[in-house]
This record gives C-alpha cells, structure tokens and sequence, in this order.
C-alpha cells in the first residue's frame, strides 16, 4: 500500500519527459491508437516469477523494454523481493547507476532508459512473522539469513533507505487520527523539486538523485563539521565510498524539504539511520 502511494507523490512529467516515457511505452507492442501521452509517473509491480527478460527487456527480434525501463521517471516496486531470482535482482544494478538498459543481443543492441526508483519489500524471514518480538517464528537463525541472503551486498548497497516496518498494534488500528493526504506530501515535494532544480541549474541537472560523487565532493561539499559522522563512517568500513554519495545526496533531499541551504549535521545523521535502520533493527 505504501509503494503504490508513491507516484502520487511525484509531480507531473514534464514535456521533455512525457514523450520520453510514452516513447518507451510505445515500443511495448501497444496498438499505436492506444499510446497516448503519459504526464504521471509510471508504476510497475512485476510478479516475483517475472524472468530477467521481463524486468530487464529482451524478446525475439530487436529487444523490448522490460518493466525497469518502463518505470523510467516512476516507481519499481519489487515485492517479495527475496523471491526473485539473484541475477534478476542483480542485473538491476548496473541500471541503478546509470540510469539506462543496454540489452545485447543476436540480432542487434538496444539503450533503453532506466532512471527509476527501486522500492524493495520483503518478509523478515520465510514464515513471515520474526517482526518485533517474533515469539511465532517458526524459522532457524540460518534459515533467517538464507532467506535475507538472497538481496545481495552490492544491490542493498545502492538501496538509499532501509528500514523495517513493524506490526501495527490494535491500538494503533482502531485509533481515528488525522493523517496528511497525499496532495499536502505531494505539495511538499514539489516545493523540494523546485530548490532541487534552482541549485543544480548550473550543472545541467534537476534532481539531487543526479549529482554525481565529484560535484557532491567538489562544488557542493559540506564543511567538515557537518561529514564528520559520515566521514567516521567510512573511515571505520560501515559505509562503502558509494553509500557516502548516496547518503550526502538523500542529506541534501532532506535539507529541501526542511526549507535549508543546505545540509547539516542533523540531516546527515538522519540520512545516514535512514540507511542503516533497518541493520540496527535486525
């Protein structure tokens, strides 16, 4: 339920990225009187039995785009992520980096986008009920990290946020509180897209997702005070040298949303137990 809120939180594609997105749309055997312009973010929830072609692209004859493309400017939602097989989930990192599919095959090459955000779900053991106390777990301790083995290092470690979702009590459910809409978060959003777009001008981007770790590291770099944590983090090997980036750059998102200039030290160290809440809860 929370991964399929998260288009509504996006903002309309732009003229640039509508045709770029109904483009990739249009190449997936869609009836050309059916393709139309898309201006919301796409959503794709592949099955966990989809095959590497499916998430990836591929097909007889010059290969199709797979989900991963057609969620380019939208959401991938994987759920019962551990479920899927390891070079599926593997083969989406490559595209996590670079933002494009380059599919190889007999009878030609395709390039096909890929700038998504990979939202992963799964169960904290095979039975599904190891959350809080998990007094009704049923699994072993080896079972349990089998089970979590199969997301492997390098794909969490291009995972931004990770954290772990606890039961809801029946307090909690039968409690009438008013929540935000998804129009007031969205509103939010948009607003940090906007400072997003005014900072990063200059370097021909729009989202702090796109900055690479040199401009993060060089134009953009925080003062010592505030990488401090972060700077012990990886000095101590709790943080790769791209989980560095990638927690400066969810610093920055934070720091728009909060309306500041830029990032401080509370924002880095919120980004980083972001990223490493969900280790801490295991």
């Amino acid at each position: 339920m929370l991964a399929e809120r998260l288009p509504g939180l996006l903002p309309d594609l732009g003229d640039h990225e509508s045709m770029e997105v109904t483009a990739i749309h249009s190449l997936c055997g869609l009836p050309a009187s059916q393709v139309q312009l898309l201006r919301r973010p796409p959503f794709e929830n592949p099955h966990h039995s989809a095959t590497a072609a499916a998430i990836i692209g591929g097909g007889s004859g010059l290969p199709r785009p797979g989900a991963a493309s057609r969620a380019h400017r939208g959401v991938l939602f994987l759920d019962e992520a551990p479920e899927y097989e390891r070079r599926v989930l593997d083969a989406l990192r490559q595209p996590l980096e670079s933002g494009e599919l380059v599919i190889h095959r007999s009878a030609g090459t395709a390039a096909y986008p890929a700038r998504f955000q990979l939202v992963l779900a799964a169960n904290p053991c095979p039975c599904g009920k190891a959350a809080g106390k998990g007094l009704d777990c049923t699994c072993t301790p080896v079972m349990r990290r089998r089970y979590l083995a199969r997301l492997s290092g390098p794909l969490l470690d291009r995972v931004d946020i990770q954290l772990q979702v606890e039961r809801v009590s029946l307090a909690e459910f039968g409690q009438a509180a008013a929540e935000e809409d998804t129009a007031a978060v969205a509103g939010r959003v948009l607003e940090a897209r906007a400072r997003q777009s005014e900072r990063l001008r200059c370097f021909g981007l729009e989202t702090n997702s796109q900055v690479p770790g040199r401009i993060l590291r060089g134009e953009l770099r925080l003062t010592p005070a505030a990488t401090r944590i972060l700077d012990l983090s990886l000095e101590r090997g709790v943080l790769t040298a791209r989980g560095y980036d990638r927690v400066l750059r969810l610093a920055w998102t934070l720091a728009d949303l909060g309306h500041r200039e830029a990032p401080g030290p509370d924002d880095i160290g919120q980004a980083l137990g972001l990223r490493q809440a969900a280790a801490v809860a295991a």
